[in-house]
């Protein structure tokens, strides 16, 4: 803090932590997502195809690898519902193929695939905890680049 005390750093202070250590987010490694069915939960996750490393339908924590990272599920018994949920999004190889997989499992999904201005091809879904996913494909490489989905 600077200034009174009550006011946040700013993120261009020369003397931030990571101004000074030169340090970095360099990724994601994991997201969270916590459930009150672990069973539930590992079946719509495989069911998409999602390679669980580590857990499984009867353990507090379960880890599907995701690419390079991870997709974490961990059990509670006290979850109250929240409407601030964000969504995740999933690149996959072929939005429409996954979307087949999707709603072949028996999942719905709140739209079918579309073309976004922002340059992605996707379609969202929602887990058994009423976590938003989000699957896509950029339209092209060339808007890959710090395209982030809007919708």
């Amino acid at each position: 803090m600077t200034g009174s005390g009550n006011r946040p750093r700013d993120n261009h202070d020369a003397d931030a932590p990571s101004a000074r250590a030169g340090a970095v987010v360099e990724s994601i490694s994991a997201v969270t997502l916590i459930t009150t069915d672990m069973a539930r939960a590992v079946s719509f996750y495989e069911a998409l195809g999602f390679a669980r490393k580590f857990g499984g339908p009867q353990e507090p924590f379960t880890s599907f690898s995701v690419g390079d990272n991870y997709l974490n599920l961990a059990t509670t018994t006290n979850a109250t519902p929240s409407s601030l949920w964000g969504r995740i999004i999933f690149y996959v190889s072929d939005v429409d193929a996954f979307h087949d997989r999707a709603t072949e499992a028996g999942f719905s999904s709140q739209f079918p695939p579309r073309d976004a201005e922002w340059g992605e091809r996707y379609f969202h879904i929602s887990d058994p905890d009423g976590h938003e996913l989000s699957f896509a494909r950029p339209l092209s490489d060339s808007c890959k680049e710090g395209i982030t989905e809007g919708e």
